[in-house]
């Protein structure tokens, strides 16, 4: 199934919060649709926006790992948007920072209508650990379907890239939920169509669906 081409490079920096009270004040829950990218902080988060987009430093990168400390939000067209959630796990920060930025990712996932799908990214040699796991409950808990990316697929040879990749998408099926398990790289390009093809996947269908209740409306109206 083809769907609209959308336009990655124009992808462009909105707004910064630090929790999703700040983000209703400046974007409504209901407009708009949302693709929000999680995992943790050293997962290739920001490699994999700035390569999608095919800008290098649309999404800051660091050699420090929990730079991403603040929901940020890129539009890419009007209404549709790319979501940077804080990294998790490795970071050298406080507990308490720690336990703050989960907190923030949880009450998005939950309870942000406008989220259309997560991208999970989870390093190839590290997949599925217990924060990737709740992460994606939360997600399935909410409706949301996750395209979960073994990053760093590079590292790997072929034969072991297959391998792993094989062995995830059999876990992928314990979530019992929508779980799609791809290779990724973001230095060698594997992958990228993929996620652009879900991406568009997943704003074709909100647009689908706005039409659909336009026509509702108006044959309520006759």
């Amino acid at each position: 199934m083809e769907f609209p081409k959308i336009h990655f490079q124009k992808a462009h920096f909105l707004i910064s919060a630090p929790d999703i009270r700040h983000l209703d004040k400046h974007l409504p829950t209901e407009s708009g649709i949302e693709v929000a990218f999680a995992g943790r902080s050293n997962a290739g988060k920001s490699s994999a926006l700035n390569r999608l987009t095919r800008q290098k430093s649309l999404a800051r990168t660091s050699k420090t790992p929990g730079r991403t400390q603040l929901i940020n939000v890129f539009e890419v067209e009007k209404g549709k948007r790319l979501i940077d959630l804080p990294g998790y796990g490795f970071a050298k920060v406080p507990l308490e920072m720690k336990l703050k930025w989960q907190k923030s990712l949880g009450e998005y996932l939950q309870n942000r209508e406008s989220l259309k799908g997560l991208v999970v990214l989870m390093d190839i040699r590290h997949p599925f650990k217990d924060l990737d796991q709740q992460l994606i409950y939360w997600a399935i808990d909410a409706d949301i379907p996750v395209l979960a990316l073994l990053t760093k697929a590079d590292k790997l040879k072929s034969g072991a890239r297959k391998a792993t990749l094989l062995k995830m998408r059999a876990e992928a099926k314990n979530f019992e939920g929508d779980v799609q398990v791809e290779l990724f790289s973001s230095l060698k390009g594997i992958g990228v169509d993929v996620l652009e093809r879900k991406i568009a996947h997943w704003y074709a269908l909100d647009d689908q669906a706005q039409v659909i209740e336009s026509e509702s409306q108006a044959n309520e109206a006759l």
